[in-house]
This record gives C-alpha cells, structure tokens and sequence, in this order.
C-alpha cells in the first residue's frame, strides 16, 4: 500500500507524541513492505527527503511567523498535496487544525484518524476556543472513513457521543535495558534518592497539585520537574517554589539518555495528566521500570490498572512521600507488571501490526 502520515511536525521526532507515534508507525509499515510518506514542516531540522527508507515531503509552516493560525495553513497545504500521490491510505494524526480542511482529502484514498483526547477539555483554551474544538471533533468524525482511539475510555466516548465505532490502538513503547548510574551524577544525587516529573507546563497535568503535595512533605528527597518552563503557566510556577530549594526545575531535557536514566533511578516518578487518551509519556516511565504515582482518572487507570498509587489531591500526595510503606516487594510487582504490559501490550511492532489490519480492512 502506499501510505501518508500527515497531521504532525514531522520526523524524525524532535517534538512530541504524534511525531514519537509517525516515526515508529512509519518504521513499522515500511518494514512489512509499505511505501510510507510523512509530511514534515519545512522548519523541520530533517531537510533530505528520505529518511530511513521513509519519504519525507516537506510543506511550508508559517506557525513560528504568524501564531497558531499557521498550523491551519500547514495542515491545508499538506492536505492539498496528497491530492497529488495517490495514496491508498492517509493517516491523520488528530484533528484540532486539519478538520476543516478534510473534505479536501483525495476521494479515493481511506482515510483515517487518531482522535487523540479530548482536546476541547484543555483548561489553557478558551471558551470560544473549546467551543471550535468541539466543532472540529465532530467534523473529524464526520468525514474520516476510520477513527482510532488511543484508550478505552475514548473509544467509549466516540460510540456514546457520536454513535460511531473507532479502533482502540495505543501508542506504543520500548522496554529501557541499559541503565547507566553514572549519568546521576550530572544531577548530584543517587539512585532511588530523588522523585520526579515530566510534563509540559499546563494546569490540567496537575503540576501544581503534585508540588504543592511536595511542599507539605516532610521529605529530603530533591523533586525535579522537567519540561519547558517558558510559558505563563511555567514560570508561575517557577515563581510560586522558587523558596523551596528541594523542588529543582531542569528545563527540558533532550537527551534520551539521561532521561532515560533519570527515570530508571527514580523513587517515584509522579504522573498527572488527566486530559487525553493513553499518554506517550507514561507508557515510556512504565518501560523505564519506574514506580508510577498517578492522577486518579480513567486514562491512566486504563494504562497502569492496579499496578501504581493514585491521587485526586495534594494531600495524597503529601501522605504518600511522607509514607513509609514504600516496601522493596512493592515497587518490584508494580514494576514488573508494567514492563509486561509494555512488551506484550505497547510494543512498536504490535502498534504497527495494529495499524496495518485496520488499513487493510478496506
């Protein structure tokens, strides 16, 4: 089949999930013998147009120019480009900017879309802007031949709200095998001595929920956030624990090595995203054996199940850092078990072959 991946920044991955989602996905097909094209920002870093057998197409971009009005020109152009190819099929990743424009896909071509989350739920919207988002989930769901849900409850939300069947494909994972202590020295601490979080800096990840938790423990232990604090959100919150020496914000880190290993050798890695579907990020901890404290929701309890400690507020996370019930015994069934669901259930190559059956469902 000849495939196009469209709705992301492109690859190889310098971004985020879709982008982490159409490198792997596109690996995968190509390697079962599909010719696969990714559509990439002409800001792209990647300029050739070939990358590890994957076409690369590249289309202007003007986001950094002119704001968020610029994906919506990105996404058309791309939209209007696979009118030119052929193509069996087109995945779109998502919707929020590219709805509008789906009547434009090629007739011929299947189209399908991973509806992501619940997008209009974002507290950083507006609600003149949740209110679009709504328009545009529905537009989606509308004129896309197939729907893929990355969780469960998603899957449940589209049948219930829009009466339409959607394939439940998560976002896949590696198992991390190779732990290096010495990379803990950059951040001058030892290992399982330290808890932390990654996240972009948004109020509905529950960041300022989980540090204010922190702040009330009574533990030594550091607390590294990373992620961009760049944002009004971010450096709010640079502002608000600036007194509390334990809570160290990193920036981002880029380098997957060291996250890696940062994850790998921490006491508790504390995850609360509560809008969206199964997030890439937190299958990514469970792959690098970390014991996973998580924001009380049916995303996340659809991922970890039994196999992690939740909370719904900052107390509960003061009690848990504060507890001394953290046994050995624990953290080793809890990790255990969530490496299994990685390699049996989020591994890139069964995402991959999940994707391929429903592509040839015609």
């Amino acid at each position: 089949m000849k495939i196009a991946i469209v709705g992301t920044r492109g690859i190889p991955n310098n971004y985020g999930g879709f982008e982490q989602l159409a490198q792997y996905l596109s690996l995968g097909l190509k390697t079962k013998g599909h010719e696969v094209y990714v559509y990439n920002s002409h800001k792209h870093p990647y300029q050739e147009d070939m990358w590890e057998g994957i076409h690369i197409i590249h289309k202007y971009d003007p986001e950094k120019r002119i704001g968020t009005v610029g994906q919506f020109v990105y996404d058309l152009k791309c939209i209007l480009n696979t009118r030119k190819h052929g193509f069996d099929i087109i995945l779109n990743l998502g919707y929020t900017s590219s709805s509008v424009w789906m009547r434009l896909f090629p007739e011929k071509a299947l189209v399908i879309t991973n509806m992501d989350g619940l997008e209009w739920k974002r507290s950083k919207y507006s609600r003149k802007v949740q209110a679009f988002l709504r328009f545009a989930e529905a537009l989606a769901v509308k004129r896309s031949d197939r729907l893929v849900a990355d969780s469960r409850a998603i899957q449940t939300y589209l049948r219930k709200k829009y009466n339409k069947e959607s394939e439940f494909i998560a976002y896949g994972a590696d198992v991390f095998s190779n732990p290096e202590q010495s990379v803990l020295e950059g951040f001058k601490v030892a290992p399982y001595s330290y808890n932390m979080l990654i996240a972009r800096m948004e109020p509905e990840n529950n960041i300022e929920m989980i540090l204010d938790g922190m702040s009330e423990s009574s533990t030594h232990f550091p607390f590294f956030v990373v992620g961009n604090t760049e944002n009004k959100f971010g450096r709010y919150l640079l502002e608000k624990y600036k007194a509390d020496k334990r809570i160290v914000f990193t920036g981002p880190i880029y380098e997957m090595r060291q996250v890696n290993n940062l994850r790998y050798f921490s006491n508790l890695y504390f995850h609360g995203h509560s809008v969206g579907g199964t997030n890439p990020s937190l299958l990514e901890a469970m792959g690098c054996n970390c014991l996973v404290a998580a924001h009380d929701n049916e995303f996340n309890k659809g991922v970890l199940d039994s196999d992690a400690f939740y909370f719904g507020n900052k107390t509960d996370i003061t009690r848990l850092l504060d507890s001394k019930t953290l046994t050995e015994e624990k953290r080793k069934a809890f990790t255990s078990h969530n490496i299994e669901k990685i390699r049996n259930s989020y591994s890139w190559a069964r995402i991959a072959e999940q994707y391929e059956q429903l592509m040839l469902k015609g």
